[in-house]
């Protein structure tokens, strides 16, 4: 899986232009509840955010292609937990880790609709909450407006955090 995103991350220096749709795609995987679990790609979200400070590609667009696959994923998860109910349960992987959607529907009944924000910052809730919120019918509009606020502040999170370990490690060389 690393050496994958190694390659991803290569293409992005070799093909800037298409950083903006490869965020999205990375966000996206993400965010969806099935494939969160099976590849997480916020490492290498980090890392395009490291390319973004060291080499010129600009910040706004791959940050909004980040919110939006963010948004998109966690409203497909929402969706999928809404039309499907408790039968999610017994999909694959799901399946295989019974605790996790568990862990995701307490969350959700104890927090309410800032599980949504919260949620999204923590690996397997990333996964579970929305999810959850859809299987227990959160109204979908309270759903939405926590979902695309908190996929806008955690694609700027990753972004900048990766661009702030590129600064701190061309500060460092230069230094020494």
């Amino acid at each position: 899986m690393e050496e994958a995103f190694r390659g991803l991350i290569d293409f992005v220096r070799e093909h800037q232009a298409w950083a903006a749709p490869v965020v999205l795609a990375l966000a996206f995987g993400e965010s969806l509840a099935f494939i969160s679990l099976l590849i997480p790609a916020w490492g290498a979200l980090v890392a395009i955010g490291a390319l973004v400070g060291a080499s010129g590609i600009s910040f706004w667009p791959v940050w909004i292609a980040g919110a939006v696959g963010a948004a998109l994923g966690d409203w497909l998860s929402y969706w999928f937990g809404y039309r499907y109910k408790n039968n999610v349960a017994q999909i694959w992987p799901l399946s295989k880790f019974p605790g996790l959607l568990t862990r995701g529907e307490d969350f959700v009944q104890k927090w309410g609709v800032p599980s949504i924000f919260i949620g999204r910052f923590f690996g397997p809730l990333r996964a579970s909450v929305p999810l959850a919120a859809g299987i227990f019918e959160m109204p979908y509009w309270s759903f939405q407006i926590a979902n695309v606020l908190s996929a806008f502040v955690w694609s700027a999170v990753l972004l900048l955090f990766g661009d702030a370990l590129s600064v701190g490690a061309t500060w460092l060389v230069r230094s020494i």
